[in-house]
């Protein structure tokens, strides 16, 4: 019987197709079985897909994205370079206010942010990977940084969600003091909870937090 249960994204010999396909379905919490069936195929054709190279006929494309709800072209990775959000609002969208419990949750435990702060030039926005650490918002950036010479200002740290298939999507906006994390006990905690190191790559060692003051959200949905 093939297994039915969500696996990693990543794989020995998985391909672009196979990386998008396997991380659409994590996102929306299915398991191959469950793709299988919407699409009309079976289970281990979801997992040939995932993790061998395959080039699957536009039919079965078409099929596969209407069941992870997306398009043909994000699949392909066509949409890779563009911004998110160039689709059509739908006609009952609106915009509604997110608690402080809600906006608390979203921010969840780790994931990509961006951080706004004033600089001489003016302000600037720095993309970070962050990690929440009991009430802070903390990420590493490297000694010559911009973030660096922002310490003991006040910043605003944003993460958002947008899902282009539902045209839908949620932005949570936290604003508070930014630190410089120098205490050796919180550096030893903060890298025990870090799930990666920096896209970014190159020496960030620096550990920085947020400790917001006040949070906001919003959040697009269809009536």
């Amino acid at each position: 019987m093939p297994s039915t249960t969500p696996k990693p994204a990543k794989q020995a010999g998985i391909t672009d197709l196979g990386r998008r396909i396997a991380a659409r379905r994590e996102a929306l919490g299915l398991t191959r079985e469950q793709v299988g069936n919407r699409s009309g195929a079976d289970a281990s054709y979801i997992a040939y897909l995932e993790e061998r190279s395959a080039n699957p006929g536009i039919g079965s494309l078409v099929r596969l994205a209407d069941a992870l709800e997306t398009t043909i072209a994000e699949l392909a990775g066509a949409t890779a370079d563009q911004p998110p959000g160039r689709g059509s609002a739908e006609r009952d969208s609106e915009l509604v206010t997110l608690s402080p419990e809600e906006c608390r949750r979203l921010l969840s435990t780790h994931g990509i942010g961006r951080v706004a702060v004033f600089t001489p030039e003016g302000p600037a926005v720095v993309p970070v990977n962050y990690v929440v650490a009991g009430d802070d918002i903390a990420f590493r950036t490297s000694g010559e940084a911009l973030l660096i010479r922002a310490a003991g200002t006040e910043v605003a740290f944003e993460v958002d969600h947008i899902d282009d298939a539902m045209k839908q999507g949620w932005s949570v906006l936290a604003v508070g003091e930014l630190t410089g994390v120098t205490d050796g006990e919180s550096i030893r905690r903060l890298e025990t909870t870090a799930r990666s190191l920096p896209w970014a790559g190159g020496n960030r060692t620096h550990w920085m937090s947020v400790t917001p003051v006040r949070v906001s959200g919003r959040r697009v949905v269809h009536r």
